[in-house]
């Protein structure tokens, strides 16, 4: 038992310095570290993952609030941006909840790495910048944030993978993108957990 409490520590620790960071909720690491953890206290196998995906995004919370505080002192948080994202954020997260609950646990498995390969692919390569701001992509951030609550919300993550990347290719800099992406981790998080508890 006290393995297990280090260990679980360990994974919140490693996840707050990955949401300081880079924006990112955590839920790239917690949801694998907690599936193993799981499975080696023999939780039922047909739960462990939907478990882990659960349990993710309830720590993601905290890691949210204290990095939306951190980016707000610093004065890095565009707010109007935070503003479009968040409704569709919100529905998107339930809905991603509901879906979750229609997936066999081993899918349910292969998405979340499929994602995580994504990810690497993503991150090989820079994020291209477009050199506007119209209103065009001002509708995007409504028709984004949807796609981004699901999937996060699906797999247990922040969805900082997700919000960064789009925000860099809509010409916001990094920095702001990842205070963005940090504020963006709530709804997220609160909503999916919502959704997962029910």
């Amino acid at each position: 038992m006290l393995e297990f409490f280090l260990l679980t520590m360990l994974v919140g620790l490693v996840a707050g310095l990955l949401a300081g960071l880079f924006g990112l909720g955590g839920g790239v690491v917690i949801v694998p570290a907690l599936l193993w953890l799981f499975t080696e206290q023999q939780f039922p196998e047909n739960q462990a993952m939907i478990m882990a995906v659960a349990t993710s995004l309830a720590t993601i919370i905290m890691t949210s609030i204290s990095s939306l505080l951190s980016h707000h002192k610093l004065g890095n948080i565009l707010w109007h941006r935070v503003y479009r994202l968040t409704p569709g954020i919100v529905t998107g997260s339930v809905a991603g909840a509901i879906v979750a609950d229609g997936v066999a646990p081993d899918q349910l498995k292969w998405l979340f790495i499929g994602y995580l390969c994504y990810v690497a692919l993503r991150m090989a390569r820079q994020f291209p910048a477009n050199d506007k701001e119209g209103k065009q992509y001002r509708r995007l951030d409504y028709l984004a944030g949807p796609g981004i609550g699901l999937v996060s919300s699906l797999l247990g993550i922040g969805g900082g993978t997700l919000t960064v990347p789009y925000l860099v290719g809509r010409q916001v800099a990094i920095k702001n993108a990842v205070a963005i992406s940090s504020v963006c981790g709530l709804p997220i998080a609160i909503s999916g957990a919502a959704a997962y508890g029910l």
